[in-house]
Formats: C-alpha cells, structure tokens, sequence
C-alpha cells in the first residue's frame, strides 16, 4: 500500500472513531445521512474517490455557483458593484495628511445593499497610474479565497456571487499575493454591504413600564419595521509623523488614531452649531470639534439628527483591529441582531471583534444630545465618539420660524440641515427617506461633486445665504 492510500485509510479511520465517540448524529449531520463503513471499501475505491476529488464528490453543494454567465441567467436579481482602487492624500485631524488608499476615492469605499437572494456582480478596476495592485474581498460572499487574489495597475477583475446571508458584512483589499493587506485596509481600504433578508426586517418591541391604579406593570411597544438607518465604520490609523502607514505601530496596537466612517470626531457639532446655541462661531460646544469652519468643505463636522419615537436602525462594522464596545450614552440599545438572529435586547453595550458587525435598533424617546462611544477610553479620547441629536433640545423651532429657515416646526433638524451623506446607506429594504442628506465625507473633490449632483446639499455654499436668526 503505497502512503498516498495509506493517508487516506488513516483519515477514514479518524472519522470513524469520531464517529463512534460522539454519536452517529455528527456522521449523518456532516454527510447527509450516509455513514462511511471502511470494512466494506478496498484500496481501489479509496482511489476512485480521491482521483473524483475527495470530499467534493461527497458534498458538491457546500461549493457555491459562482460563474457570472450562470447566475446571470438563474432568475436572480443581479446588482453590479463597480469600485475602483485607487491612493489619495485625505485630510486628519490636527490640519494634516495621510496618504490613504481608497475605493473609489472615499473612507470608507461605497456602501453595498442588496437583498438576500440577489446576485452581486463586482467589478474591481485598478487605473494604470496606481502605485500598487489591490483586491477586494467580500465578506458577503462564500467562494473560493483565490477569488479574491490581487490585480495589477491597468487592469479590472470580475467576480459574482450570491448573497445567501442576511446581515451586515465588511468588505476590504485583499489578495492572495498582496503581502502588505494590513497597510492598504488601515489606510482606508474598506466598506461595508448590507444584506436586507429577504422577507424584510422584523417589527420592534421596546418594553416600557406604566403606573396603572397604582401597580407598575410592563407596557410593551412595538414599532413597524421601517426605520430611519444610519451606518458607522469604525477603524484605526497607524500613521508616521509624515502621514505613511506605520507596521511597526500596527504590531504593538500603538494607533495614531481611531475613525469613525473614516474621520476622528467627524459628527460632532461645527461652528453653524456653536452660532445656533450660543450665538458666537468660535464659542465650541463640545470638548473637540476640530472639523469647524465652512472652509473644510465636505470635511466639517456634521451631526446625526433623529426623530423623537422614531425607529432607528444603525448598521456598525468594526473594520479594525481593536475591539468596539459599542454604547450610546443616554440611550438602550433596544435590539442587537448579528448575522440573521437577534443577539440581545434592552442592552447597554455591545462587543465587536474585528471584522464583526452587527444591526441595532432603537428608538429615542426624549429630546437630546446622545453621544455613540466606542467604550474604551482611549478610543472615545482619539475620535470615535460621534453625536446624536434627537427632537429640538435647543428649543430652535421657533427662532428657525421667526427667521423664515423654515415655514413650521419640524421634528428634527434634519429638515433644515440634513443628515450628513457618509453616514447614511443606499435605500433598501423598510428604509425611512432621510429629510435631506449634506455633503460629508472623507471625500476626495470629485467624489464631494458626485454627491451634489445627486441632490446632496453643500451646505458651506448654503449657509452663508441663510437669513440672520437673531
């Protein structure tokens, strides 16, 4: 018996006494009911098998379709997801720069939503001028890792998939020949896609506590499913004095910086706020806010602005190496849902590990000043703490009237301001239509344009024409 068989008479052996130790269920789960009894196989059918291709003759669905030609044709919804690969110098915080990489010249790259069920065409082109080559691997996917394999400057690369599982997934450059991985996802190389499940988003319960002839009793609300949706990316930096990705920080967790949707402190408030509230621009009203001026473009800070009542659904990825302790201050998050199964309901917080997402929902019951944290301390104090605002705490409705901003109140200032757009995914499945979206973003300027001809609102040429609100 030659030791290629001999191998293989040894691993039937091994699964045999597995077999044996922990119960035929393991056996039939894993092999669709059929059982492997070796007394009756003889080194010529063990051949047989392996020349067929082993395991694969025993389990051909666990290999997904995968040809585009195919799927094009399986009555499949198919959405294309086109990206380009690409290195830019983006702005940090403190009036610098990093040389980032990108897909298609944002951090992080365009948000992919489809339905569960839907086939996803990608296409990844690579301009010749490209310093490097890139990839994309995509979490939402299940094929085979060479898929995903690094292309050259100059060239594009296509591959489909179906995307079989509900939830939210990252996506990132990757490749089986890109030894430098690290670098090009912790300089900007990522995104996220949404999978909607196919029969849609379940209803919210929330569970409230009433006074009823003098007993406290639960009072149960539910909540359609249609929610006002948000994502936030969270990351890290390892950045050299000079803005060059810095490994050596990155093997000690020594981060320069912690990102939210790519920016330190990229949704707390702005000088337009500090007029509003304390009627003087250079008066803060929070503890940083180094995304001021009307001058920074799609780059001053913005708030996240909500309904009181309003169901919320937030969509969070951790895209770094550090863990995120995920936590509104002021708030519960009512619901968490990781992959297609709720986790946790009525918690205070809520743990990702790196390449770990997950949906919350929830709903802000009062008006104020909510602020999202990664709950570790040094994360909250580098960047990643990002700002609620739910009703009008600041009373403005009726100087906004009397100023003629708007012609009535309004139930968040999102109808005066609108949502900032690197915050807000593609419309999908029991999606609330934001008020309006503003241009934010670590955009580079020709992504920023893209984003006004699509009806986002610039708001540093629309503010300075606003009346006076005295």
């Amino acid at each position: 018996m030659n030791k290629r068989i001999s191998m293989l008479f040894t691993v039937a052996a091994v699964a045999v006494i597995s077999a044996t130790l922990f119960g035929s269920t393991y056996t039939q789960t894993q092999m669709r009911g059929q059982s492997l009894d070796v007394s009756k196989m003889d080194a010529n059918v063990i051949e047989q098998i392996h020349q067929m291709g082993g395991l694969q003759l025993v389990m051909p669905e666990a290999f997904a379709e995968t040809d585009c030609g195919a799927l094009a044709d399986s009555g499949r919804k198919v959405v294309e997801f086109n990206v380009t690969g690409e290195s830019v110098t983006l702005p940090i915080m403190g009036g610098k720069t990093y040389n980032a990489m990108t897909f298609s010249g944002q951090v992080p790259g365009p948000t992919l939503r489809v339905t569960q069920g839907d086939v996803v065409k990608m296409t990844l082109t690579i301009p010749a001028g490209e310093v490097t080559g890139h990839g994309n691997d995509m979490h939402a996917s299940q094929m085979s890792a060479g898929s995903f394999d690094s292309i050259n400057p100059g060239q594009s690369k296509t591959y489909c998939y179906i995307a079989q599982s509900a939830g939210t997934f990252k996506y990132h450059c990757s490749g089986v020949h890109l030894l430098g991985m690290d670098q090009h996802v912790l300089s900007g190389m990522y995104g996220i896609a949404i999978v909607d499940p196919l029969n849609g988003y379940n209803k919210l319960m929330v569970e409230k506590t009433a006074v009823n002839n003098g007993k406290v009793t639960l009072d149960r609300m539910f909540y359609d499913p249609e929610a006002l949706e948000f994502s936030l990316q969270y990351n890290q930096l390892y950045l050299t004095p000079e803005g060059n990705y810095d490994a050596g920080a990155m093997f000690q967790h020594h981060n320069t910086a912690t990102v939210v949707n790519g920016m330190q402190f990229g949704y707390v408030p702005n000088m337009v706020h500090n007029l509003l509230i304390k009627n003087d621009t250079n008066k803060n009203i929070f503890v940083a806010q180094p995304w001021n001026g009307l001058e920074l473009k799609q780059y001053q800070s913005q708030l996240l602005y909500v309904e009181n009542g309003q169901h919320v659904r937030l969509f969070v990825e951790n895209q770094g190496n550090e863990p995120v302790f995920f936590h509104i201050v002021g708030e519960i998050l009512d619901r968490v849902t990781q992959g297609n199964r709720v986790q946790s309901g009525a918690t205070e917080t809520w743990l990702l590990g790196g390449s770990q997402g997950m949906i919350v929902d929830l709903v802000f019951d009062e008006p104020g000043v909510y602020a999202a944290v990664n709950h570790d301390y040094a994360a909250i104090y580098t960047g990643a703490a990002s700002i609620f605002v739910a009703g009008d705490p600041f009373g403005l409705n009726p100087r906004l009237v009397d100023a003629g901003v708007i012609k009535a109140p309004v139930p968040s200032y999102a109808y005066v301001l609108g949502n900032p757009s690197n915050a807000v995914p593609p419309m999908g499945m029991n999606s609330i239509a934001h008020p309006a979206l503003n241009v934010h973003g670590l955009y580079t300027d020709e992504v920023a344009s893209e984003k006004i001809a699509s009806g986002a609102i610039a708001l540093w040429e629309v503010v300075p024409t606003l009346p006076p609100i005295p």
